[in-house]
C-alpha cells in the first residue's frame, strides 16, 4: 500500500498522511523494503519521488496483490451470502453468438449460484480489461502488437467473415454478384483502426478497386439490424453473427466469398493471476462446449479440402 501511495501522491509525507501513518514510520518502512529487495524503488528528486524500473515492477505486483485481496473479500462475502462467487467473461462477437449461449446454459444448470457477467467487445478492449482485472478470462485474438508476457492463449477456431444485407436488398437479386458490385454499395463496417476494417479495405485495393466511399464505422452490433433494415447498406460481419441474423430473418448472406477473413480466436487468461474456482469451472465448461461446436466444423473443412 505504501509504494502505491508514494506513486500516487509523489512523496512520502503525503503518502503517509493518506495511510494515516507518521512520516518517519513510512520512511522506515520504505527503507526496509528497499534493503530487503536490494535495489532502490524510487528516485528521490527535488519535487517528487519517481519510481525506478524496479519500483514500477514492485508497484505493479503490489496492485495485483491488493486486487487479489479485494477479490478474496468479495468472494468470501458472496459465499457467506449463499452464492458461489462471480465470474466476468469477455468475448468477441462471433463466439459470443455461437459458443457462449449453450456454454452459459450449462454453467447455469451446473452452478446455479454462480453469478456470471459478460462483456462483448473487440480484442484490444478485452485485453485491457483483462490486465485491469475487470474480467477473469476472455475469448478473443492476440496479434503481434500485443504484449504476451503474462498471457496464456489456447486457440479454438478460425473465424470467417461474410457480407450481409436486409431481405429484399437489390444486390441479392443478382445471380452472381462480383466484388465490383460490392464496391459501389454503402456499408456498415468495423471502426477505423480495427483489423477487419483494414483487411476489408485492402480486399478491394488488392483487386484494383477503390474501397467503398460510403461507410458507417461501428462496433455496436445492437444497432446493426436497424442500419440494414432502414437502408440498402451492406455489412461485413463474422459468419456466426450472420447465421444468427439469418435464423431470425433479420438479414441474408450475400453469395460472394470475401477474402478478408480473420485470424483464429481462443481462450486467453493471465499467467500472473490465479482463477477462482468459479472461473475455472466456467473455463472448463467453455472449453468442453467449444470442442463440440467447433470440432465438427474443422472436420468438415478438412473433408471439404
Amino acid at each position: 500500500m505504501l509504494v502505491i501511495a508514494i506513486e500516487e501522491h509523489g512523496n512520502v509525507r503525503r503518502a503517509a498522511e493518506a495511510l494515516h501513518m507518521t512520516q518517519p514510520a513510512a520512511s522506515k518502512l520504505l527503507k526496509g523494503l528497499e534493503d530487503l529487495v536490494g535495489v532502490p524503488l524510487f528516485d528521490r528528486q527535488p519535487r517528487a519521488m519517481v519510481p525506478t524500473w524496479y519500483g514500477e515492477s514492485m508497484i505493479r505486483h503490489a496492485r495485483i496483490a491488493l486486487s487479489s485481496l479485494g477479490e478474496a473479500g468479495s468472494e468470501i462475502e458472496a459465499l457467506k451470502a449463499g452464492h458461489a462467487g462471480s465470474v466476468a467473461i469477455g468475448a468477441i462477437a462471433g463466439p459470443a453468438m455461437t459458443l457462449l449461449p449453450p456454454a452459459l446454459a450449462r454453467v447455469s444448470q451446473a452452478y446455479p449460484d454462480l453469478r456470471v457477467s459478460l462483456v462483448v467487445e473487440g480484442s484490444d478492449v478485452l485485453l485491457e480489461q483483462l490486465a485491469q482485472n475487470k474480467i477473469d478470462l476472455m475469448i478473443g485474438r492476440l496479434f503481434a502488437r500485443h504484449d504476451k508476457r503474462h498471457l496464456h492463449y489456447q486457440p479454438v477456431a478460425e473465424e470467417e467473415v461474410c457480407a450481409i444485407a436486409r431481405p429484399g436488398h437489390p444486390l441479392l437479386s443478382l445471380e452472381n454478384p462480383q466484388l465490383q458490385d460490392l464496391a459501389s454499395a454503402s456499408w456498415v463496417v468495423p471502426p477505423e483502426g480495427s483489423i477487419l476494417r483494414h483487411r476489408f479495405e485492402l480486399m478491394f485495393q488488392s483487386a484494383g478497386l477503390d474501397p467503398p466511399r460510403r461507410m458507417i464505422g461501428t462496433a455496436a452490433l445492437v444497432v446493426l439490424p436497424r442500419l440494414l433494415q432502414d437502408s440498402d447498406n451492406l455489412a461485413v460481419v463474422p459468419v456466426d453473427v450472420a447465421r444468427h441474423y439469418l435464423q431470425h430473418g433479420i438479414a441474408e448472406i450475400v453469395p460472394l466469398e470475401l477474402s478478408c477473413g480473420m485470424d483464429s480466436f481462443g481462450f486467453i487468461t493471465r499467467t500472473d493471476w490465479l482463477l477462482s474456482p468459479g472461473a475455472c469451472a466456467v473455463l472448463d465448461t467453455l472449453k468442453d462446449a467449444a470442442s463440440q461446436i467447433y470440432a465438427p466444423r474443422k472436420a468438415q473443412g478438412r473433408r471439404g479440402g
